[in-house]
């Protein structure tokens, strides 16, 4: 699937996150109840990670395709090592 067909379910997943964050601030507004906060903000991390995989998809079957097509060992490992970067923050 590429970014073109992804776009439209990550535009639907963000349009809900900034309903998701709006009910976030009005719980603290209201000083509703701490645990119910955190779970609602548990849900909008949850929610972006989604977005963040269609949009990691979207590199690696474009942009890491095409290096690898091209043949360009630069251009190789240029993509590999922003893959490794994105990983390393994902896990660190």
């Amino acid at each position: 699937m590429k970014m073109r067909e992804r776009k439209q379910p990550a535009l639907q997943r963000l349009a809900r996150l900034e309903g998701q964050v709006r009910g976030v601030t009005r719980m603290i507004e209201e000083d509703r109840y701490c645990v119910d906060i955190l779970n609602q903000t548990m849900a909008v991390r949850s929610a972006l990670a989604q977005v963040e995989v269609l949009i990691l998809q979207d590199h690696a079957d474009e942009c890491v395709e095409q290096a690898i097509a091209s043949s360009d060992l630069e251009a190789q490992r240029q993509k590999f090592r922003e893959l490794v970067g994105i990983f390393e923050k994902v896990c660190g």
